[in-house]
Formats: C-alpha cells, structure tokens, sequence
C-alpha cells in the first residue's frame, strides 16, 4: 500500500485537473467522506495550484500516513533537498499553538523513524490560511529540524523559495517515497493503532527489535493453534529486557486473536492499575474521535468495549472466586506476570479483602486453576520482565513453576533460553524449578533489545550495571550512547525542570519521576506520596494542569510500570544512596531512616529504581539534592557519593 493518498512530481500536478485529485483522494480514502473533508481538500488543492505555478521541480505527496501516530500530514513537497512538511487549517485566522505542536510532531516523526529523512533539511509549515503575514526567523534544531514556519495562504510560496534560495540538492521522490519507515511507538500509541486494526509490522521498527517481536508473535501463535488442534492446555513464558515490547507483544496477540476469532475470546489481563486504566481511556478517547465509519459514538460506550478487550487481572480473578465454571476466555495474555502473588500475600488478601478465610493458594497456582477448568484447550501467556518486582509479595517466576509442580503437570510449559538468568529465577535452581514438567525452550520467546529507546537500544543495559555497580561496564556502555541519548545530572531541581522545557518538542511528553519510598524530596516541592491520577498524567494536553507536562504532580514506579515518556528527570532521594563504594538501602519511617535488611524489600527497592530508570525514551535528567545538615534527615552525605558515582560514569552536570 503507498503511504500517501497522491503522489506526483509538480510538473503533472500542475497539469492533472482539480476533479481528478480531488478523486484519487476520494478513492483512497478509508472512511466516508463528509463535506468538511471534501471542502478542505478542495481548498488545498487550488492553494497549492497556485503556490507551485512555475515551479519546475519538486514532488508532492498528499495525505502522507505518518504510522507511529496515525494520521495523515496533509502534503509533503519534496524540493530542492528540502523536505517540506505542510499542515493546512483551511479557514484559521490564527496560528495555534496545537496546529505548531502538530506539524512540529510530523516534522520530528519523519526525523526519527524515516531512513531518508534522518540527514535532510525538514520544514514543518502551519498553514493557517486566512491569518495575517508572519515574519520567519527560520531558526533550525541541530538536528536541521525547522521550528514551525508559519504562512497562509498567500506566503506559502515565498517560504519555499526562502528556504530552497541558491540550493540545487535534489531529494530522489522515489527512494524517499519507498524508503524504511521504522516507527517505534510508545505502548499507548501503539495499543491505539493496534486497536484500530493496524498491522504490528505497520507501527513497528524494521529493525531487530522488530523482527524479534514478529519472531515471537509467530511462534505463539503456532503454540495457541497447535493447542487448539491437540486439544492441549498449554502455558508461555515470554522473557524480556526492559523496554523490549513485553506488552506490545502482548496486546497484538490479544488483538488479533480477540478481532479475527471470535470464540477464543482473547483477552490482555494486567495488574498494573495504571496502565490498564491509562491503556482504556487511550482506547476509548481515540475510538470517540477516530471511529471507524466516521459513526458517532458515545465515550461510555467506548469504553465498555475497551474493557472487553483489556482488563484488570484482579475482576477477571474475582469473577472467577464466585463460580465454578471455566471461564468465556480460551486465550489470556498476563501481563507483568512476575508480579503475581505469593500464597501469603493473597491468602491475606483473601481473608481479609473477600472473606475467603481458608484461601491457600498462590496467586499464579489460582489463575492457572481458573484456566483449568476448561475441559479442552486453553493458553496462557506470561509476560515476565527481569527485575520488575516492586512490591511486597510480588512472587516473581518462581512460584508459577512451584503452582505447574504441586498441581498442573499436565500443562505443556514453553519457556525462553534467557530464563536462567538470576533475574528470572531470583537464584532458586533450574533443576527445581523444571523437575518433572513437560517444558519446551524457544529462544523465539525472549525479547533481547530494547525498543522503547528508539535512540539507543543500550539504555536498560547501562541501568543494570549502574545498580550492579560495574562502574567500568556502565562507562563502556555510557560512551556508546553518549549523544543518541543524552544523561544529564543535576543539583538544582529549577535547572532539571528547564532542561526538560527546553529539550521536548511539539507534543513530545515530559515528567517528574520519584520513587515511592522518597520521603524527604518534600522540601522540592516533591510528594511522591500524593497519588496521581495516572489517565490524566499521561493523556492529557500541556494546558492542564493534572498532566505531566506541567512538571509538578510526581510519578511513581507504581504509576509508571509498563509506561514510558520522551523525557524524564528522575528524583533521587537518600532511600538508595551510594556509600563506601556499594548502595545502601533505606527506608524512612516516622521521623528516621532506617536501614533495610530483608533481601526481598532490598530487590523491591532496587527493581523501583530499574523501572524510574528505563522510563525515558529518548533522555533523561537526574536531580540528586544537595542536602543540608541543619536537616538530620536530608545530611549533604546521604547524597554526594550518590551523586559522585553517577558523576564519574561521565553524565553530563548541569
């Protein structure tokens, strides 16, 4: 499929008659047409007609699909090595600050993720076409990304022959036109274009990355139809680093089983609040506005069917606690799968939360119970990110082997060859763990790169060796990624809120990030006590105040596990600090630090600081406070090593 509704060189544009665009537009176009996309079209058309007359070279793209976002840039004029991005608002009188933020995204999209765009000149052009005259600086980002060129509909020729003055580069339209897209999308975007009936290959790298993630669908699809056929239950473990596309994995395999076959009834089950909270409303605001059909729908009804396709695993395991029978799933997709429960903490839960007081089992032992009451066939796929354990009786991998032992070996197990690493199996021997079961090792099972981090794939990697402290590991692996993904430290938290202003482009999103335990931030102006709406935070525009771009409401690991934004400063409190050459693990309680001990809370700390870590997708700043000594609880010493350690990996100070 072409990526653009028309495409020709302006010569033949210039010719073909206005009808004739206007119907291949028509032709191509997916929805029904309405007269307000008609109309604009019609206007674009003649503004552009009238813009390009004489002009002898170039090539102009139109309704040009821009994957990773979903929408469509409305012209794209090749010309003169130039690539021109240009976003009409036919009828504005003003330039907003929206429609800026909107052709800055494409403009930086193309940048990105476009092979052929990554080393040329890219001009975002607002086209507001009834505003007044706008005089240009055309300041440029070092990366020769144009800030947003303002015109209307008289100046949009004058812009072009500005920026093309005594240029005679030539874009070849056909190599740019058929060149690698290699979009890599948050996981709420890419849930969005998934939702929307996209391809995965459509909103996924082309890269390793990707082809790992293709790798892994197929394979799990090969293991869904051959239970299907054997009559077979059968259980998945997909491995990965962070960052690697657990979840993206995980929601494609539920959306095409849950779209294209009907009786399976596929569903994403997760226990992360937040993200299945944030992942509904993402679905059902853009289902409101980009509906298929163009039909009105209503937001409740929205996101009903949202719900139906994501879930909180936590209903689907109370449904199950009131009935006997097996479930309408045959298909479920458990996110975040090492965060299950202990027996202790659900027996716990049980007894106290839903009056179960005889309750003995795990919480992976009773999941995999409600899936065995099929009669026939049933798959469930696991998704286990190492080191993601961040809360008290978080079982991690372990337990869902100690469950498939003592009660379902009758379940087929297919299991990554990445699964022996200690993050995995928090040092319990393989031996155990697999004694008597009927296990299969696919290495199609494990996610090995990183993803999220479009500019540099080694992110989750420098995180490790930073906790591990392999200080030489870390500065290697520093040195790789040093300009594709900037680390800035600071001092001043005025300064690491600047950086984050002044860094993110057009919509691009930033946040303030704090770990759950960081108690004496408060002087900051940081309460990572306060709890945040998590839909908000992440959804919503820079004018509101609850989002994230207003740098004041602080994320937790809690609120962003699973989630990611462009830009992060992550606040750094004296719960882990560096001291005499290893961390220390404290937690503040009352009026005091006090020291941890317990190896289990010791990882949950730890693991909270991987996750703040590897939220950035393309740079982060790290605010580490001076202290102060007048203050017992926040002394210069509980921080400066901290500081130090980080400084000496070579982080740039602010």
């Amino acid at each position: 499929m072409s990526r653009s509704y028309y495409s020709k060189n302006i010569k033949e544009f210039l010719h073909e008659k206005e009808p004739f665009i206007l119907g291949e537009l028509t032709r191509n176009h997916q929805f029904s047409l309405d007269e307000l996309q008609r109309n604009a079209w019609i206007s674009e058309i003649k503004i552009l007609k009238e813009t390009f007359l004489d002009l002898y070279s170039g090539h102009i793209l139109l309704e040009y699909t821009i994957p990773r976002m979903g929408k469509r840039v409305d012209a794209i004029l090749l010309h003169r090595g130039i690539v021109f991005v240009i976003e009409f608002k036919v009828g504005d009188r003003e330039y907003t600050s929206y429609a800026k933020d909107q052709v800055l995204d494409y403009a930086v999209d193309l940048k990105n993720f476009h092979e052929k765009s990554h080393y040329a000149k890219i001009a975002p052009v607002l086209v507001a076409t009834e505003a007044n005259n706008f005089s240009n600086a055309y300041d440029s980002y070092q990366d020769n990304v144009y800030k947003p060129i303002l015109a209307n509909k008289h100046t949009l020729r004058k812009i072009i022959e500005d920026l093309g003055a005594g240029s005679t580069d030539q874009i070849n339209s056909d190599e740019w036109e058929n060149c690698l897209y290699k979009p890599t999308p948050t996981i709420i975007e890419a849930a969005q274009a998934l939702y929307r009936g996209h391809d995965i290959k459509e909103i996924s790298r082309s890269d390793a990355g990707a082809i790992n993630l293709s790798k892994t669908s197929m394979a799990i699809n090969k293991i869904i139809d051959h239970s299907k056929q054997s009559g077979k239950k059968s259980i998945c473990f997909i491995t990965g680093v962070p960052g690697a596309g657990k979840t993206l994995a995980g929601l494609n395999l539920a959306n095409e089983r849950h779209r294209f076959i009907e009786e399976e009834h596929a569903v994403f089950l997760s226990g992360n609040g937040p993200l299945v909270d944030v992942l509904q409303e993402a679905l059902a605001r853009s289902e409101v506005i980009n509906v298929r059909g163009n039909k009105t729908k209503t937001k409740i009804k929205a996101l009903q069917e949202a719900k139906a396709f994501i879930q909180n695993i936590h209903h689907f395991r109370d449904d199950a606690l009131s009935v006997e029978t097996p479930p309408i799933e045959k298909v479920v997709v458990f996110d975040e799968a090492q965060r299950a429960w202990t027996m202790e903490q659900t027996s716990a839960f049980m007894q106290k939360k839903k009056g179960k007081s005889n309750f003995t089992m795990s919480e992976p032992e009773f999941l995999i119970s409600i899936m065995d009451r099929h009669q026939e066939w049933a798959v469930i796929i696991c998704l286990i990110g190492g080191g993601q354990e961040i809360n008290t009786g978080e079982a991690g991998l372990p337990e869902w082997f100690t469950a498939l032992r003592n009660h379902y070996r009758h379940w087929k197990i297919y299991v990554s060859d990445k699964i022996t690493d200690d993050e995995y199996t928090r040092g319990n021997s393989l031996e155990k763990m697999f004694m008597g079961l009927d296990y299969d090792v696919l290495k199609e099972l494990h996610l090995s790169t990183s993803i999220r981090s479009f500019r540099s794939e080694n992110v989750s990697d420098l995180v490790k060796a930073i906790l591990d402290n392999n200080i030489v590991l870390a500065k290697e692996i520093y040195k790789q990624l040093d300009r594709k993904y900037p680390i800035c430290i600071t001092r001043d938290f005025a300064k690491a809120k600047g950086w984050l202003r002044g860094i993110a482009r057009g919509n691009e999103r930033i946040g303030i990030l704090a770990s759950s335990g960081s108690s004496r931030l408060k002087p900051y102006g940081i309460y990572s006590q306060l709890k945040i709406d998590a839909k908000n935070w992440f959804l919503n525009d820079k004018d509101d105040v609850r989002s994230s771009f207003f740098l004041e409401d602080v994320a937790t690991e809690f609120d962003v596990q699973g989630l990611e934004l462009d830009w992060t400063c992550v606040a750094w409190d004296a719960d882990l600090r560096y001291k005499a050459k290893d961390w220390e693990y404290r937690r503040f309680r009352g009026a005091s630090w006090q020291k941890v001990n317990n190896r289990e809370n010791i990882i949950y700390l730890r693991n909270a600081y991987r996750v703040l870590l590897t939220r950035a997708r393309q740079g982060m700043v790290i605010f580490i406070p001076r202290g102060n000594d007048n203050d017992f609880t926040r002394q210069h010493s509980y921080y400066d090593d901290t500081y130090n350690y980080l400084r000496e990996l070579g982080f740039h100070n602010l």
